[in-house]
């Protein structure tokens, strides 16, 4: 169902029913890039399955990640919507399924649909506030407590499995790129993390041991 979708819940019947006729399921391997910065978009995607991180290059050509998508979420908007080039690069980190709408299926609803246009309008502003959180977070926050937040968000925002390690996995390279750090310092901060019985590491797995004291971490305590 089309519908399982955050923000396509606003549609009327008869636009989720156009929509849903020309959806296409598209797989995307791990690694596989789906939109790339400086790109146009022709449509948009909406994850069905899977998590991708959505970054940018800085003034130094790293990567940054500036946030991680989740199951329902929809990507590329921006630039389907604008009809401008895409302003990130979106990779996926497993295999992802993401049903492809095309820019007109999204563009007619909104400029006749106030409900959608509101709940477009809102997803906006929620993805300014977190850009806004990241700028904060790296330009006042040291990087230890950057550290600790991101593996909290991570355990929050995509739960952990029955082991109780976080049901998402990243490459040192990507947390180093998430927190704004180099990749050495990165991996020293993750041993030290679990060097203090903080969290446990196994390969790319993070399990958190102590989560009051990581919270406390972060918040430079």
């Amino acid at each position: 169902m089309i519908k399982q979708f955050n923000n396509l819940k606003a549609l009327t019947k008869e636009e989720l029913t156009k929509i849903s006729d020309s959806k296409d399921v598209h797989l995307f391997k791990k690694g596989e890039v789906i939109f790339s910065e400086g790109k146009f978009a022709n449509g948009v995607y909406c994850i069905k399955d899977g998590v991708c991180k959505l970054s940018q290059l800085n003034e130094n050509g790293k990567e940054q990640i500036v946030k991680f998508s989740k199951k329902g979420d929809l990507i590329g908007y921006h630039s389907a919507i604008t009809k401008e080039p895409s302003t990130i690069t979106t990779t996926a980190l497993n295999d992802v399924a993401a049903c492809f709408i095309p820019q007109e299926l999204i563009q007619k609803p909104l400029d006749e649909n106030p409900k959608f246009s509101n709940a477009m309008f809102k997803t906006v502003c929620s993805d300014l506030k977190e850009a806004n959180n990241t700028i904060t977070n790296i330009s006042t926050n040291n990087v230890h407590q950057r550290m600790a937040d991101l593996i909290l968000f991570l355990k929050e925002t995509y739960g952990v499995a029955n082991d109780n390690t976080i049901n998402i996995q990243l490459s040192r390279r990507e947390i180093a790129s998430a927190v704004g750090t180099a990749t050495e310092s990165a991996i020293r901060i993750l041993s030290s993390f679990k060097k203090d019985n903080l969290i446990d590491l196994e390969g790319k797995s993070i399990k958190i041991l102590d989560e009051s004291a990581l919270s406390a971490k972060a918040r430079g305590i």
